[in-house]
């Protein structure tokens, strides 16, 4: 069974899809538990059982919440269960994270400094000299070239400034929480947004969703997903619940 695109936790209504999880919980040893389909307080403890005895793909330690997302559910079904979007919206988008992908590698000149031959046009985009935090500079720089690209205007917020991109953007949001609910309306090109604390946010262009875990390609970043790092990166671990602001869609 793939994975329903929302948390399965108490009061789930659909019963097929609770006798589903009840019956693969007793199969790995999680119960005995009653296959019955109601999502109660036997199949809450199950849960959690499962989730504290096991390890996400990458390595770590499951959230012990006794919801069924979806990292959870791949862990359980398989990650051939949680289906992967690849497929960007529109042309727009596309264009954009195909410049993104070329820009891998992009280090700061000197490392730590926040500025660089690259970077520094990245931050020329939107009005800003050498030595700011330039996450967001970069998605703007690329979406800028798709835009050239297509011959088109650039809709994008032309800020360096992660929040004030969110606050003030025409492009379609997803909010985290309905992210997280239904994995499915995250696409491949979406902007994500992470408020950091305060004014303070970190950026990236989501390349596509898998298991759970988003595939990103982000600026002023590192391997651990630094918001003030010294690159751009390829990331393979976000996790939707991590996105707290949410998700940009523009067309």
């Amino acid at each position: 069974m793939n994975y329903p695109n929302r948390v399965i936790k108490k009061g789930e209504s659909n019963k097929t899809i609770v006798r589903a999880l009840q019956q693969k919980l007793n199969e790995v040893g999680c119960g005995p538990i009653d296959v019955d389909g109601d999502f109660g307080p036997q199949t809450f403890k199950s849960v959690k059982q499962f989730q504290a005895t096991r390890r996400d793909q990458n390595g770590n330690p499951l959230e012990i919440d006794g919801k069924v997302g979806s990292i959870t559910w791949s862990v359980l079904f398989g990650n051939v269960t949680v289906p992967v979007e690849i497929e960007t919206p529109n042309e727009f988008l596309k264009e954009a994270l195909k410049f993104a992908v070329t820009q891998i590698g992009v280090m700061e000149k000197p490392l730590g400094s926040n500025m660089g031959p690259e970077v520094n046009k990245y931050l020329a985009s939107v009005g800003l000299g050498p030595g700011q935090f330039w996450c967001m500079s970069f998605v703007y720089y690329c979406f800028e070239k798709a835009a050239e690209k297509l011959g088109r205007s650039n809709p994008l917020v032309k800020t360096g400034h992660c929040m004030t991109h969110w606050n003030s953007t025409k492009g379609k949001k997803i909010l985290a929480s309905d992210a997280v609910n239904n994995p499915s309306l995250i696409k491949p090109g979406q902007i994500f947004i992470i408020n950091t604390g305060g004014s303070s946010g970190h950026t990236g262009i989501v390349e596509k969703l898998q298991g759970g875990f988003l595939h990103t390609i982000e600026g002023n970043s590192n391997t651990s997903g630094s918001r003030n790092g010294i690159g751009v990166f390829r990331l393979t671990s976000r996790k939707i619940t991590k996105i707290n602001r949410g998700f940009i869609e523009y067309k």
